[in-house]
C-alpha cells in the first residue's frame, strides 16, 4: 500500500505534510453520487478539508448543495457559487450577524439555518428586522445522538411556536444521525430502518398539514447508504443525503465500516527523525501533525511491519519495532506515510494540502476555512 501513495516528488517534500489523492477523492465522489443515484440529492457537509478546490471540484461534478458548522465554511461555500449552504450548526451571539451578513453579500446563495429552541431563533427573527432578508428555517431534529435537535415527541409544538416568530420560514428537517455508529452494517442498516419508520410516522401528520415543510436533509457517512434506501424513492419527501467524511475519507471510517465503497483521500508524509535505541525510531509527526481525538490508533504507518507504538508527544511519535524484528526498523530519514484515523481535524491542522494526481504534485490547496474569521 505504500507505493499506492508514494509520489514522485517525495524527496523535496517536506515533512509532516498533508497530501490529498485528487483521484482518489474524485473517485469517492462519483461512488457518492452513484448510491445516491442523483448528485441533486446530495447535500454534503464541508467540515472534512474546509477547502475551496474540493467544493470546485464538487461542484463540476453537478453537486451544488453544502451544508456547513461555521460561517467561514459557508463564507467559501457561497465564493465558490454554491446554490444553497445550509448553515447546521446553532447560531448564536455575535454569529447570528455574521450570518445575516453573509446573506446579504451573497445574494446568489439560498442560505439556510437550523433551529432547535425559540430562544435563538427568536435571536434571530430581532437581529433580521433590519436586513432585507427573511429566514429559510430547517427544523434540528434529535434522532438519539442527544447533541441538538427537537426530541421527536415535541416536534408538533415546536413548530406551531416557531410559525409565530415573524420572518422565519420552515422549510424542512434536519436529521443528523451521528449515532448510527454499528460496525456491523446488518445491526447499522435494521437500526437505520427502525429510525427512519419512527420518523416518517411523526413527519406524515405534520407534512399532510404543513406540506411545505417536506424538505429533509439527512444522515452521515456512516448511514447514508442505507438512508437511501429508506427514503429515495418516497415521494411524499425531497430527500438529501448529507455525508461529511466520505469524499476524503479516513482510516478510521475504512477500518470500522469495511462495507462503504469509499478509500482514504488523504495522508500524512512523515519521516524517521531518531532512533532513540536498538528497537525504537521516532518520527517527526506529533499530535501537532494528525488528530489526536479518536482513542486507540492515530494512523496507520505505511512502509514498515512489525512495530508498535509507544508514545506521541506535540512533534515526536516513537515507535518501537516488535522483538525479532529489529533489524527492520525504518533508516534516519526514510519516507513514511500515514493514514489518519480522523481526518476531519487533521486537515484543519495546515495551511494547505499538496495535491498528489498520477504519482506527482500537481497543485497546493489551502484549507482556508480552517480560520475562524475570513470576511464576514
Amino acid at each position: 500500500m505504500f507505493n499506492f501513495y508514494n509520489f514522485e516528488e517525495i524527496k523535496n517534500t517536506p515533512s509532516p505534510s498533508l497530501l490529498y489523492y485528487r483521484n482518489i477523492i474524485q473517485q469517492n465522489i462519483d461512488t457518492a453520487i452513484s448510491i445516491t443515484k442523483s448528485k441533486n440529492s446530495l447535500w454534503p457537509h464541508i467540515k472534512s478539508h474546509k477547502m475551496p478546490n474540493v467544493i470546485r471540484l464538487s461542484i463540476s461534478n453537478g453537486i451544488t448543495r453544502f451544508k456547513c458548522a461555521t460561517i467561514s465554511e459557508a463564507e467559501i461555500a457561497a465564493t465558490c457559487g454554491a446554490t444553497d449552504v445550509l448553515l447546521a450548526y446553532p447560531i448564536i451571539g455575535p454569529n447570528i450577524k455574521r450570518f445575516l451578513n453573509l446573506r446579504i453579500a451573497f445574494p446568489q446563495t439560498h442560505f439556510y439555518a437550523i433551529g432547535d429552541n425559540i430562544e435563538s431563533i427568536y435571536l434571530l427573527s430581532n437581529l433580521q428586522k433590519d436586513c432585507p432578508v427573511h429566514t429559510d428555517l430547517f427544523i434540528d431534529v434529535n434522532l438519539g445522538m442527544n447533541r441538538t435537535g427537537v426530541p421527536l415527541e415535541n416536534l408538533e409544538k415546536f413548530i406551531e411556536k416557531c410559525k409565530e416568530i415573524p420572518g422565519i420560514s420552515i422549510v424542512g428537517f434536519h436529521c443528523y444521525d451521528g449515532h448510527q455508529t454499528d460496525s456491523d452494517p446488518i445491526i447499522r442498516k435494521k437500526k437505520i430502518h427502525e429510525m427512519s419508520k419512527k420518523l416518517k410516522k411523526i413527519l406524515d401528520c405534520i407534512i399532510i398539514k404543513n406540506p411545505n415543510y417536506a424538505n429533509i436533509i439527512i444522515g452521515g457517512s456512516p448511514s447514508f447508504p442505507y438512508l437511501v434506501d429508506e427514503w429515495k424513492n418516497d415521494v411524499h419527501y425531497t430527500t438529501y443525503f448529507s455525508p461529511g467524511t466520505v469524499f476524503i475519507y479516513d482510516y478510521g471510517y475504512q477500518k470500522k465500516y469495511p462495507d462503504l465503497p469509499f478509500f482514504p483521500g488523504a495522508a500524512i508524509l512523515t519521516r524517521v527523525v531518531s532512533h532513540p535505541n536498538d528497537a525504537l525510531f521516532t518520527i517527526d509527526c506529533g499530535y501537532k501533525s494528525i488528530a489526536s481525538d479518536p482513542p486507540g490508533p492515530k494512523a496507520f504507518l505505511l512502509g514498515v511491519d512489525n512495530y508498535e507504538e509507544c508514545f506521541q508527544s506535540e512533534e515526536h511519535w516513537t515507535f518501537r519495532m516488535k522483538k525479532g524484528y529489529e533489524k527492520e526498523r525504518p533508516p534516519i530519514g526514510k519516507e513514511l506515510f500515514l493514514l489518519p484515523t480522523h481526518i476531519c481535524p487533521t486537515s484543519a491542522l495546515y495551511n494547505h494540502a499538496i495535491v498528489i494526481d498520477n504519482k506527482h504534485i500537481v497543485a497546493q490547496w489551502p484549507v482556508t476555512a480552517r480560520n475562524r474569521f475570513l470576511l464576514y
